[in-house]
């Protein structure tokens, strides 16, 4: 029989894996600070959810104990998520998926009020953002009216802008096949940007997605949606302030994207003071950009 002998040296020697992990959680759960967190795990080729509801607070969430589980757990093949906790409400937290966006949305993000609270990279080329956009719970409609129009305005996924929908807790690899890096192991999930606080604009947010859910579809006019009426040539055309609609007598209803996506007042009035010229330089300049962000 063979005996193994552990020297002192490697017996107190760090885990460095567990010590990562745990770096990684905490700077996650310091930028967006709540109790408690949902904790979920998710096997990748059963998609079955591992039994027990965990509903743990930040202390809980970074005890070495737990996060030894979730590495075990990780290892074994399931993916590790995690949502601020609020019962049937949101916890004024959006999660925004990147994973085809544009590189220079995050920066987009930043310009107009928009600041996520956290950024991780869930696999090379791919993101999720966190928005904290209100200090107190929001209802489901409310939270998931934000997360559409985030989700639209940045090219996110829009099966993921649901008011409860979860993102992935840094410290951990990412499971599915298709994320398996060239050598084959499994990327991890890092954190790449935090920030504590609310968005900016975020209470500009709510405010819309509040009248967004309360008004009828019949009071659009009333509503302000359809904010003003230019001339244009025939053949009609589209500008950044929105989609355009053709009127009797050659005139253009112009429906402008929600404003609380465009904190900047110069964005919109741009188009709307040239509109009557679509060839002007400042209205083609602008009608590009839309183009290439907004697809409108």
């Amino acid at each position: 029989m063979v005996r193994r002998v552990t020297s002192p040296a490697m017996a107190f020697m760090p885990d460095r894996g567990l010590f990562l992990s745990l770096q990684a959680i905490r700077r996650q759960l310091a930028a967006m600070p709540h109790d408690p967190y949902l904790v979920r795990l998710i096997h990748h080729a059963t998609r079955r959810a591992f039994p027990g509801e965990r509903l743990w607070t930040a202390t809980e969430s970074i005890e070495e104990p737990t996060v030894r589980f979730l590495r075990i757990r990780n290892r074994e093949g399931c993916d590790v998520y995690i949502q601020p906790y609020a019962e049937n409400l949101n916890a004024g937290y959006i999660l925004l998926d990147l994973d085809h966006a544009d590189p220079a949305a995050l920066e987009l993000m930043r310009a107009r009020g928009h600041e996520p609270c956290v950024v991780l990279q869930t696999s090379p080329g791919r993101l999720q953002a966190w928005i904290r956009v209100s200090a107190a719970p929001l209802e489901p409609a409310v939270a998931t009216a934000i997360g559409g129009q985030l989700a639209r305005a940045y090219r996110g996924d829009l099966a993921s802008a649901d008011w409860r929908h979860l993102g992935r807790l840094a410290g951990f690899t990412n499971q599915k096949p298709l994320r398996r890096q060239p050598n084959g192991y499994a990327p991890w999930v890092r954190v790449l940007h935090t920030r504590v606080g609310l968005a900016t604009h975020g209470a500009s947010l709510v405010e819309a997605a509040h009248r967004q859910v309360t008004c009828t579809p019949g009071a659009a006019a009333d509503q302000g949606q359809v904010d003003g009426i230019v001339r244009a040539k025939p053949g009609g055309g589209r500008c950044c302030a929105g989609r355009t609609q053709r009127l009797p007598s050659g005139r253009v209803a112009v429906q402008r994207t929600p404003a609380f996506l465009f904190p900047a007042p110069e964005t919109i009035p741009l188009c709307l003071r040239c509109a009557g010229n679509w060839t002007s330089s400042a209205c083609l300049s602008c009608l590009s950009f839309s183009s290439r962000t907004y697809g409108v």
